[in-house]
């Protein structure tokens, strides 16, 4: 499914751009503290792509487009196992998950489950909280999003995708994917997010890390956990990922 032109547009015009944008915005995300996630160097695990995919999105740091929720800014760091956790620089990664009611881009007429608020229509129906970035030369690939929310039987998560190869312009295409995973969040970074806005209007319970499929059926599963760190808006979020 490719992206508006509104949306295009509107990429183009807030990132300064007439043509192809660059691979890596030039903020970069606070740093978070370190913890036992972000200094893991073994291979992460893979995880299921899930239903709700799609390919040509944005090379952008900001994915937001808008929809409310607590900031999260992550730095994901590439490192390959065959040499000794070195970091990867120029590897696109692509993340995509649900905003804090449930709904995914592109799929926003599938509910989350009862009782949840309807879709709320902000952003781009088919590119919201997705996204792609290209690391840098320390290996490291940052965005800003939200929170993401929770629904059915999953744990609030994050998709990555890593891939090699393809071209970087406004959109990545093409190459081929190292590695698919997901990103598990921890239980108390969502008890304290359940009772602040939008989150508290949530219906739905969200699920514990424990009680996760995805969690449950991996091995190493704390490897899928990151480090995260409470701001005054949201959190930062530092994992590595090995390949």
């Amino acid at each position: 499914m490719e992206p508006s032109r509104r949306t295009v547009l509107t990429a183009m015009a807030a990132a300064g751009l007439t043509g192809a944008c660059a691979a890596e915005d030039t903020p970069r995300a606070p740093a978070a503290a370190p913890g036992a996630a972000a200094a893991v160097c073994v291979t992460t695990p893979e995880a299921i792509e899930g239903p709700y995919y799609l390919s040509r999105q944005f090379v952008r740091r900001d994915i937001r487009e808008g929809k409310p929720g607590l900031v999260l800014d992550m730095a994901l760091t590439v490192v390959d196992m065959r040499q000794g956790c070195a970091p990867v620089p120029g590897t696109p990664v692509e993340i995509w998950h649900c905003d804090a009611y449930g709904y995914y881009s592109g799929f926003v007429e599938k509910s989350p489950g009862e009782p949840v608020p309807p879709e709320d229509g902000v952003g781009d129906d088919r590119t919201f909280l997705r996204g792609v970035q290209v690391t840098g030369g320390d290996g490291v690939a940052r965005f800003t999003t939200i929170l993401p929310g929770w629904y059915g039987d999953r744990v609030t998560h994050i998709h990555v995708k890593i891939h090699k190869g393809g071209q970087v312009g406004l959109v990545y295409e093409g190459g081929s994917t190292v590695q698919t995973t997901q990103i598990l969040f921890p239980d108390h970074v969502i008890e304290a997010a359940k009772g602040r806005e939008p989150y508290s209007r949530h219906g739905l319970a969200p699920v514990k890390l424990a009680d996760d499929m995805v969690y449950g059926r991996t091995d190493d599963p704390d490897t899928l956990v990151p480090a995260m760190t409470a701001t005054a808006d949201g959190y930062t979020l530092t994992m590595t990922l090995g390949v």
